[in-house]
């Protein structure tokens, strides 16, 4: 069986263990979802793995206002039951989220959502920043992924450092959550509005498409 980003993923959502562990995982066991379970066991890497294989169907979507409502933000956080939804710390949470992405800006919830164009481009880019820097040959691969994982630090929620405390991980923050409550937690998706945004790139497009046109004539 062949290690896929969907793999990956699985073993992720059902381990709570980190990508690069579950990948290593998978690549040990061939694929096989289940042996690789065993496997982050056996290292201690899967201690939240009954918990995050549980579905998440209920939750809420909260929303947060900035600057006289110049920023806004929505997310959907998701947990097992509705009395969960309902308790504080879990509410808390969510307004937590809110905020970090309010003032942290990511662009995607987890490493798995970045498209493979981005990456590649990302990784193109370090590696010839590495050779222009003189770096040898056989320490290239290292330095790529190495700037490829501050770039999911720099643009994935989950592998940020929280707003209210940068040496903990929002995906840390939501392990202490779930220990704490006793059920699985996940956000979902979100989407970060900010007043203006994108129009001056529009202004620069019509200008352009205008002056072009006017060339023709």
């Amino acid at each position: 069986m062949s290690v896929t980003a969907e793999k990956v993923n699985e073993l992720r959502q059902k381990t709570g263990a980190g990508m690069m562990e579950c990948k290593k995982a998978l690549t040990e066991t061939q694929g096989d979802i289940e042996k690789a379970i065993d496997v982050l066991r056996k290292r201690g890497l899967a201690a939240a793995s009954k918990k995050s294989g549980r579905i998440t169907a209920e939750g809420m979507v909260g929303t947060y206002l900035h600057g006289g409502g110049r920023v806004g933000v929505v997310v959907e956080v998701n947990c097992e039951t509705d009395f969960v939804a309902k308790n504080e710390d879990f509410n808390q949470f969510v307004r937590d989220i809110c905020l970090h992405i309010c003032a942290n800006k990511p662009l995607y919830v987890a490493p798995e959502e970045v498209p493979t164009e981005i990456l590649d481009r990302e990784r193109e880019i370090a590696r010839d920043q590495a050779k222009a820097q003189g770096k040898k040959e056989e320490f290239l691969a290292k330095i790529v992924e190495g700037k490829v994982q501050r770039y999911y630090e720099e643009v994935c929620l989950l592998e940020q450092g929280f707003v209210k405390d940068p040496n903990l991980k929002v995906k840390d923050l939501i392990t202490q959550l779930v220990a704490k409550i006793g059920e699985n937690i996940k956000v979902r998706r979100f989407t970060r509005f900010e007043l203006g945004e994108g129009l001056e790139r529009r202004k620069e497009d019509f200008a352009a498409e205008v002056a072009a046109k006017m060339g023709q004539g």
